[in-house]
């Protein structure tokens, strides 16, 4: 059974940082790109961040330079750091992995607020 399982979700004031979490369980995910999307409901789901199996990294142009994506496929793990955290980051953010299938995670809820 696959499983994607988001964390470190929270709210945070304009400014301010915080890092995701998923890890992943039930594939083998060195193998596996890994992707950052995050969705209001009612709104497109958006593309944040990715990062290859190479390692190399893509980021939607409204997060670069403020978030950073990483992998430790040692811990079946990905990261999303997220910096200088702006008021229209808020919504959920989720985590997928992808290959020949996809898979999803539950997601974590971001709010960003004075």
């Amino acid at each position: 059974q696959v499983q994607l399982v988001e964390s470190g979700g929270g709210m945070v004031q304009p400014g301010g940082s915080l890092r995701l979490t998923c890890v992943a369980s039930g594939i083998s995910f060195s193998v596996h790109s890994i992707y950052w999307y995050r969705q209001t409901p009612g709104t497109e789901r958006e593309l944040v961040a990715g990062i290859f199996r190479s390692g190399s990294t893509m980021y939607a142009v409204s997060v670069k330079g403020r978030f950073a994506i990483s992998r430790d496929n040692a811990e079946n793990t990905v990261y999303l750091q997220m910096n200088n955290l702006k008021p229209d980051d808020t919504t959920v953010y989720y985590c997928t992995a992808k290959r020949v299938n996809v898979y999803w995670g539950q997601g974590s809820q971001v709010t960003v607020s004075s």
